[in-house]
């Protein structure tokens, strides 16, 4: 079953920075709550050196390789309830090729907003000591590494395992609590980005590191929603997969949706349930800084008959009152990649980046960009499922 989630057409003209930006009924401009920042050059204590495979000249005022694991790039985030999060790493340093020496993680982290700043508690490796993985890895102790899995999303069940979107598969990645791989990778039926181990010769039908950029998870804790980043060979230009997973039966359904983004050129970053039918979505251009134009979360709902997306937060746009970060009455999120959202309350979102260390200078040309943890308070209660905050 494919259902089409239509583009939102929206009026973005403003008489000036500060003026709200229009959206269909129901959400008005949004509003900075919280900064925090996490430097960029901040590194996992007493780990191993990475960023020998990465082009050894300055990039950013930064010169690689790196004495230490950067706690780098977060492209999923879960809410803990105990003003922490769990924030997954991307792959390491942009591809395959160069990402062999950054082991894949997932890091404790508090904001403090009152401070401005993020601090690290801790974190796990991710790691397959059991063999689940039947092609062969990167390392011999078989922690697993950037060039093993591009991980992207990330969501906990209920009994405190996480499950993880890769984009090489894709496959669905299934963790105990201390980042020990459980099963065999999923694969989803169909589908194969050119990474894939078991092309065999085959073509693939996905671009490079497409895969589940965003996932998930239903209320009850019984599906997952994994969401593709690229659009699968002889689909519409600019449409994006959702695809349907059973916990329980461990395995897809057959049902899935098809999201259509604002332009073929943009991406996701991250999705989220509301309720039963209804999710939050990030999508965002490929620029930064000035050049970056569209950074947005839109809201859909499967009941909707022609499952128009509804414009939440224009994140180049936020009003500013109270001057958070040093920023002036406007904020913007100006990041290439915003690939993480969490809903803190009914009006809350925590909205963070990924700053691709160091490649992404999205806040200040020629400085690697740090990772920002900003709260954004919207013009409505979303009337969300109250299940979503625990």
């Amino acid at each position: 079953m494919t259902i089409t989630i239509g583009a939102a057409v929206l009026a973005l003209a403003m008489a000036t920075p500060a003026m709200a930006t229009p959206s269909r009924p129901g959400f008005d401009r949004a509003k900075l709550t919280g900064f925090a920042s996490l430097p960029a050059l901040t590194f996992v204590p007493h780990s191993e050196p990475s960023g020998a495979h990465i082009d050894q000249t300055p990039v950013n005022g930064v010169t690689p390789p790196f004495t230490g694991q950067p706690v780098q790039g977060f492209s999923g985030v879960v809410r803990r309830g105990d003003g922490t999060f769990d924030v997954l790493s991307d792959n390491g340093y942009g591809s395959k090729a160069t990402s062999a020496d950054f082991l894949l993680r997932v890091h404790r982290v508090k904001p403090t907003f009152r401070r401005e700043k993020v601090e690290v508690l801790g974190g796990f490796n991710l790691t397959d000591p059991d063999r689940r993985v039947t092609w062969p890895l990167t390392r011999p102790d078989r922690k697993l590494t950037g060039a093993d899995f591009d991980v992207e999303s990330i969501v906990r069940g209920f009994d405190g395992t996480y499950w993880i979107g890769d984009e090489f598969g894709p496959f669905l990645l299934h963790f105990s609590p201390s980042g020990k791989l459980l099963e065999t990778p999923i694969s989803l039926p169909d589908v194969k980005a050119p990474e894939n181990p078991f092309l065999n010769g085959g073509q693939p039908n996905l671009a490079g590191s497409k895969g589940f950029e965003g996932m998930a998870r239903s209320i009850d804790g019984r599906t997952l929603y994994p969401m593709l980043e690229g659009t699968v060979a002889g689909d519409p230009a600019g449409t994006l997969r959702i695809n349907e997973f059973n916990l329980r039966k461990r395995a897809y359904t057959g049902k899935r949706w098809t999201y259509t983004l604002d332009s073929p050129g943009n991406s996701i970053g991250d999705m989220i349930a509301v309720d039963d039918h209804r999710f939050l979505i990030i999508e965002r251009d490929n620029e930064q800084g000035d050049l970056a134009k569209t950074k947005r979360i839109y809201m859909v709902d499967t009941r909707d008959r022609d499952l128009r997306k509804t414009l939440v937060a224009d994140l180049l746009n936020l009003a500013n009152p109270r001057g958070l970060g040093g920023f002036g009455e406007t904020f913007r999120f100006p990041f290439q990649t915003i690939e993480d959202v969490v809903i803190l309350d009914d009006r809350t979102l925590g909205v963070l980046n990924d700053n691709n260390f160091p490649f992404s200078s999205g806040r200040t040309a020629g400085k690697p960009d740090n990772n920002e943890f900003i709260t954004v308070q919207l013009s409505r209660p979303l009337q969300a499922d109250p299940r979503v905050y625990k």
